[in-house]
């Protein structure tokens, strides 16, 4: 089989060994719209994390049989025209639980701890003149005992509640927004971000999650509060949590993700300094064990295909 990977560079540079075993591999490292029909016109199986394989793309291609997505979320596939064209799709799910997992938290602990900011006041020379043996010039505050709300739970929310739960919180699960029955185990979900003291988002994005926290949501918040938002940037309205963040209505923020990536110099998130925000670039997913992972779940998913089985089948 020939296999084209679209965006190899998304691998980081992880030995693709898995893939080769499949089939005759080509890798370009990102690829440009312009670029897609030609590069895949002879491929049997493409590879693509955020690469676009629209409509007009796959009618232009009669040998592909297998498109893997390199993630989870397949919007970048049309997947009706993939269907109407017998074209299989899979995806990957679950292989970035831990990472994302330990980015939370990492995320958390810098925030309540404000570890990147001492760090700044270390390199800046504060501690040597300090006149005592530590400085404590930025609050600190424990994971312990505090309200921790799920926003999404899933696998991956659940993994994130366990951890939360080892770290003495107490764990509270949100109901959907909206939602006319509560599941056993949850609160609705204005009460859950009003009793919050943590509050971390694994939801999917949706038209039910866009903007999911905006203006109103945070106006209901403790003061103290702060969000973690590890899941996609469309969830949390940016504008307004910048707003949030300087007016006091939340204490803080971390996220990783982004309304339009990469990053736009003109995202209210990058303009503002404060040190009660942490951003970090879409890396909660990346660990090199959990890009390992993605790598061979694509080969298993390929040679799935080729027994004829379903394994991790969209399409």
């Amino acid at each position: 089989m020939n296999i084209v990977i679209l965006d190899a560079q998304t691998l980081a540079h992880t030995p693709l060994t898995p893939l080769e075993r499949c089939g005759h591999l080509t890798t370009y490292n990102n690829t440009p719209t312009q670029d897609v029909v030609a590069r895949c016109q002879n491929a049997d199986v493409v590879i693509s994390n955020k690469v676009v394989l629209d409509a007009n793309t796959l009618s232009q291609l009669p040998k592909l049989k297998l498109i893997c997505v390199a993630a989870t979320g397949t919007n970048n596939i049309d997947l009706v025209a993939a269907k109407e064209r017998n074209i299989a799709v899979t995806n990957v799910a679950g292989y970035s639980t831990p990472s994302v997992v330990q980015h939370t938290f990492t995320l958390l602990g810098n925030l309540l701890g404000n570890v990147h900011q001492y760090i700044q006041d270390c390199h800046q020379g504060l501690w040597q003149k300090s006149d005592m043996f530590c400085r404590l010039d930025h609050p600190i505050s424990e994971i312990a005992g505090k309200q921790f709300a799920i926003i999404g739970y899933g696998a991956l929310g659940q993994a994130v509640a366990k951890v939360a739960q080892a770290f003495g919180a107490q764990v509270i699960v949100a109901e959907q927004r909206g939602s006319k029955t509560i599941r056993a185990g949850r609160i609705p979900f204005e009460s859950a971000i009003q009793q919050a003291d943590i509050i971390s988002i694994h939801c999917p994005l949706t038209e039910q999650t866009r903007n999911l926290f905006d203006e109103r949501e945070f106006a209901s918040l403790k003061p103290s509060c702060v969000l973690l938002n590890t899941a996609r940037g469309g969830i949390v309205n940016e504008a307004a949590l910048v707003k949030a963040l300087t007016t006091h209505q939340l204490a803080g923020a971390a996220v990783d993700v982004l309304s339009l990536e990469p990053a736009k110099s003109d995202n209210p998130l990058l303009s503002y300094h404060a040190g009660n925000l942490i951003l970090t670039p879409h890396i909660a997913w990346a660990s090199k064990e959990s890009i390992a992972r993605l790598v061979q779940s694509i080969a298993d998913n390929i040679q799935s295909f080729n027994r004829g089985e379903q394994l991790n089948r969209v399409i």
